[in-house]
């Protein structure tokens, strides 16, 4: 922030919309950029276009910049910034806050349609029961549908003031967590009915 000031340039966050979603980034740390270019884009989006791009210029010839973005895939998603230790990544995100590819699942309807957590729970087992999750050996079952949609409403709705003072952001798909354009929530919004209504679940 420093230089770009120094320099009269802008610092670009890097943050994206599920992070945002699940609070996932650092106040006053992720926060330090002056636009968000992913803010908007699910993280499942961003490795499906790098994956199609890793394609891309390999069909074009350019074999070593497709092996660089396919080891990047390859890569556990973390915030970790220390370098392995034996090859080992000593903090893995899906481990600890779910996988994203749920997480954006229960996003999309809550952010585009607006739906129920009985609705969305539905959904998600009527096109992820029984699926293994990516790159990993977990397979989705009901129990662990439901257990990963709880924490997605207790981080949606505790993480609200993260959101609350993001910077502007791009809107490139159909929702945005931008307060300044889609979304508009208090900071002490409870999360406690769509809770209970996810409690009557089980």
């Amino acid at each position: 922030m420093d230089y770009a000031n120094k320099t009269g340039g802008i610092v670009i966050g890097t943050g994206d919309l599920s992070e945002l979603a699940l609070g996932w980034c650092t106040y006053n740390g992720d926060h330090m950029s002056m636009y968000g270019v992913n803010s908007s884009i699910p993280k499942t989006l961003v490795r499906y276009l790098v994956a199609w791009f890793a394609d891309d210029v390999m069909e074009r010839g350019n074999g070593e910049l497709s092996k660089v973005l396919v080891d990047i895939l390859d890569t556990p998603v973390s915030p970790e910034l220390l370098p392995p230790e034996n090859g080992i990544i000593s903090q893995k995100t899906e481990e600890l806050v779910g996988p994203y590819e749920l997480h954006d699942f229960f996003l999309y309807y809550v952010l585009r349609w607006g739906f129920t957590p009985k609705k969305i729970y539905y959904l998600a087992c009527q096109a992820l029961e029984g699926k293994k999750a990516e790159g990993t050996e977990l397979v989705y079952t009901k129990a662990i549908i439901l257990k990963w949609l709880k924490s997605f409403y207790r981080r949606f709705f505790s993480q609200q003031f993260k959101r609350s003072c993001m910077p502007d952001g791009a809107k490139v798909g159909t929702v945005n967590l931008s307060p300044r354009g889609d979304w508009r929530m208090p900071s002490d919004a409870s999360a406690a009915i769509w809770l209970k209504e996810c409690e009557d679940l089980c």
